[in-house]
């Protein structure tokens, strides 16, 4: 009998086929040891390389796999909201399929949100330093900004490594399409009332493929929409269009099942 509520695992994917069955791996062998009732789900979005055709080959063998595909590439804002909406567990887990953090401090992350009472669960890096002095000088600025902005105390907002309750996405509406899209998430989730707790991890830099998060053009869109959605991420309104469905409406939107691709 699993020890924790039920779980999504979600993975946002753009050109990752040296990451995304790895990732897959060492999600089976972690999940079945906390939940008897889990699904992992990879969110392509319109890879041109051999991530769609290694999605397909493991949905065919891993019962508890969805994969929803992108027919046109929507950045990690447009992944992320994807991901978030497909989910169907109590508790959601979003990480980047490169694995930054090692999987089994999930368990410890279950147990941090069940003994403090939590509604989400946000990890921060110990150790950044690996990723070179210009991507570190980048966060350290965005996150006192963010901090600064918001009034939130939160550490490393863009980490990806964020455990929550399904009842966070029932409350909210997120508009981001590019990295700003964490912030988007943490924020509301805070102002809202939710109780969000951190705890640090050990960060593991990905050893293969090309990260775009430091890119130029990737921060000035964060600046811009940051700019753009600041009134309503600071005062979020009531959602007219939730991330997730609450369960009353669900039954009226059709979600991919389990086990088979979803064709774009």
């Amino acid at each position: 009998m699993g020890k924790y509520p039920s779980i999504s695992l979600f993975f946002p994917a753009w050109n990752e086929e040296d990451y995304v069955e790895r990732a897959v791996g060492r999600a089976l062998e972690v999940l079945p040891k906390l939940t008897d009732d889990f699904e992992i789900i990879v969110v392509n979005d319109a890879s041109t390389d051999r991530t769609r055709e290694i999605c397909e080959a493991l949905v065919q063998k891993v019962p508890q796999l969805r994969v929803i595909h992108h027919p046109v590439n929507l950045k990690l804002g447009g992944a992320m909201r994807t991901g978030l909406a497909a989910s169907t567990k109590d508790i959601v887990v979003y990480s980047d399929v490169d694995l930054p953090w090692d999987m089994r401090e999930l368990e410890r992350a279950l147990h941090l949100m069940e003994y403090l009472e939590a509604d989400m669960i946000c990890a921060f890096r110990f150790d950044r330093t690996s990723e070179g002095p210009k991507r570190i000088v980048y966060s350290f600025v965005y996150n006192l900004l963010i901090r600064a902005l918001f009034d939130i105390q939160i550490k490393d907002v863009n980490f990806s490594f964020k455990v929550m309750h399904r009842r966070v996405l029932e409350s909210m509406e997120l508009h981001s399409q590019g990295s700003f899209i964490d912030a988007e998430l943490v924020v509301k989730a805070i102002r809202k009332g939710f109780r969000v707790f951190q705890m640090g991890v050990d960060y593991f830099p990905r050893t293969r493929g090309i990260s775009t998060l430091a890119s130029p053009s990737v921060i000035l869109k964060m600046v811009k929409e940051l700019v753009r959605l600041y009134p309503q991420t600071r005062t979020p309104a009531p959602p007219v269009q939730p991330v997730r469905l609450p369960p009353s409406v669900q039954q009226l939107h059709a979600v991919p099942p389990s086990g088979r691709a979803a064709r774009g």
